[in-house]
């Protein structure tokens, strides 16, 4: 019933369109015969009787006498007629595409603005879609409804992403607090005792500057926080031997593997190259290695392996401990989340180190994946060669 009500409506407001058209059409008409007759009335006889007219003299039979007789020249009129209606027709085609155009930039705006009233109405409210869109802007509902759950969906990463950072931050802050706490209370000994022994001495300065370290590690860890969201990664690519640069960054662990009686076996072939950019991909297996030192049983061995197909080259990092649940292994990689949920403790970081390495393997075209057993934990890593 509403429809029909609705068909009605328009078809009332085409014919009062037409109705408005004619209307303008007979105006023009009047208004062109109004300045023939009255106001150019004299100028335009002289004009037609001069060039369409002829006069002459000639008897009338009813009057019985000869007469000036006044006679249109047709072949003359003809044209002229012919003349005025294309012209009329010509006028009135104008007025009508005026008119249209108008009309149609009015409908136009009138149905954006509908459209828009529309679209801020299902955005902001919860009314489904089918109520506020009729059924031929089926495409543009279907189209909304796909946008606004990606728009939901991508807000409530960012809230969950958002809540994530406030509580590492929070725990950060609070973690500061112990290890300054310690280095003041051991510094402030040293300090004020000036017979403190030799071994009292070493034993003070030693864990004062074990906690000097974690400070320092907290505070390298907000600042990636304050960062990550603002630093644009740009490569800066070259040759280079992925060997030599993992060697390295295995050397750079070694105080840290010998304290925990670990190893790293590296496992590949000589003259592993590739075009990357080296300090990217060395923070890569930096925070790889890392993170499989910290998260590794005690006193076991981490296995790098790297091979090499036609297109791509490939490295594992291995170790062996606790499984990770499947639910949170797909979550590794997300910014600020941490599969430990130990704030406190040494292998807590700011949840950004996987997050980072993410973003700069795909950035070299390539993809970096997690698995994780009861026995191990495999992060592998493919890029391209060229």
């Amino acid at each position: 019933m509403e429809w029909g009500i609705k068909l009605n409506n328009n078809s009332i407001k085409k014919i009062i369109k037409v109705i408005l058209i004619v209307i303008v059409i007979i105006l023009v008409c009047l208004g062109i015969y109004f300045l023939i007759d009255f106001i150019l009335n004299g100028t335009f006889v002289d004009w037609f009787e001069k060039n369409y007219m002829i006069t002459e003299e000639r008897y009338l039979p009813e009057t019985g006498r000869t007469t000036l007789v006044h006679s249109p020249i047709w072949y003359k009129i003809k044209p002229l007629l012919l003349g005025v209606f294309i012209t009329i027709i010509l006028l009135c085609t104008v007025i009508v595409f005026i008119i249209s155009h108008l009309v149609a930039k009015k409908r136009e705006k009138k149905v954006i603005t509908d459209i828009s009233k529309k679209l801020r109405l299902y955005m902001n409210g919860t009314t489904d879609v089918s109520d506020i869109f009729t059924k031929e802007q089926a495409e543009i509902s279907a189209q909304m409804t796909e946008i606004k759950t990606k728009l939901l969906h991508n807000e409530q990463i960012l809230k969950e992403e958002t809540a994530r950072k406030n509580d590492l931050i929070a725990y950060l802050a609070h973690d500061l607090k112990t290890p300054l706490t310690s280095t003041i209370g051991y510094l402030s000994i040293l300090d004020e005792m000036d017979d403190v022994p030799k071994r009292q001495q070493k034993k003070y300065i030693g864990v004062a500057l074990d906690k000097s370290y974690r400070l320092e590690e907290l505070i390298n860890e907000l600042f990636d926080i304050a960062r990550f969201n603002s630093e644009e990664i740009i490569l800066e690519k070259e040759e280079l031997n992925l060997n030599l640069m993992i060697e390295q960054i295995i050397d750079d662990f070694y105080p840290i593997l010998k304290e925990l009686n670990k190893e790293i076996k590296l496992k590949t072939k000589d003259n592993m190259k590739l075009y990357a950019d080296p300090d990217k991909l060395s923070r890569v297996f930096g925070n790889l290695v890392k993170n499989a030192i910290n998260y590794s049983s005690e006193e076991s061995d981490i296995i790098i392996n790297i091979e090499k197909t036609d297109s791509d080259i490939i490295v594992e990092v291995k170790n062996k401990g606790k499984q990770i649940p499947k639910e949170k292994l797909d979550r590794l990689f997300e910014k600020f989340y941490r599969a430990d949920s130990s704030r406190t403790s040494k292998t807590g970081g700011s949840g950004l180190g996987l997050a980072i390495a993410k973003d700069i393997v795909e950035l070299h075209n390539g993809a970096i994946t997690a698995e994780s057993n009861e026995n191990e934990t495999t992060f592998r890593v493919e890029l391209p060669i060229k």
